[in-house]
């Protein structure tokens, strides 16, 4: 079973990109961890800064992986694309957010990729990532029965 993760804009700066409000692990770190959690699977990870690239990536693995983990960045809030790029494949998706997107700036309550996924997980830091991949496989487990 694979799984895709797809991190948007300013991802590639965890660990060093404001500690108090995403903390000071970096992705790759936390990456390696839950690949060890869960060896059975297969997680891979995509990061682009490019709205487009984010789209291109979705469209590849959209129809043949058992789901995508999505931290859409800024582009939560703001593109359409992402939400038409979500609705035209046939794998599930999970919204995933590190902070509590509810807690802070105004702008951050409204996703526009909501409505597309399976479900939106957010607030848990990193470990965000890991309670996607549980409702992943919950789904999966739902489905074969």
């Amino acid at each position: 079973m694979r799984i895709q993760i797809i991190n948007g804009p300013n991802i590639n700066l965890l660990g060093k990109r404001e500690p108090g409000i995403y903390g000071a692990e970096s992705f790759e770190s936390y990456l390696e961890k839950l690949r060890t959690a869960y060896p059975d699977l297969e997680i891979d990870y995509y990061q682009s800064n490019i709205e487009g690239e984010m789209i291109d990536k979705i469209h590849e693995v959209g129809f043949e992986d058992a789901g995508i983990i999505l931290n859409a960045g800024a582009y939560t809030h703001t593109s359409i694309a992402l939400q038409d790029a979500i609705r035209a494949v046939t794998a599930p998706v999970v919204e995933v957010h590190i902070s509590n997107v509810h807690k802070r700036e105004e702008f951050r309550h409204k996703s526009m990729i909501s409505c597309a996924c399976l479900g939106v997980i957010c607030g848990f830091g990193l470990d965000s990532y890991r309670l996607a991949v549980e409702a992943l496989l919950h789904c999966r487990k739902d489905s074969i029965k």
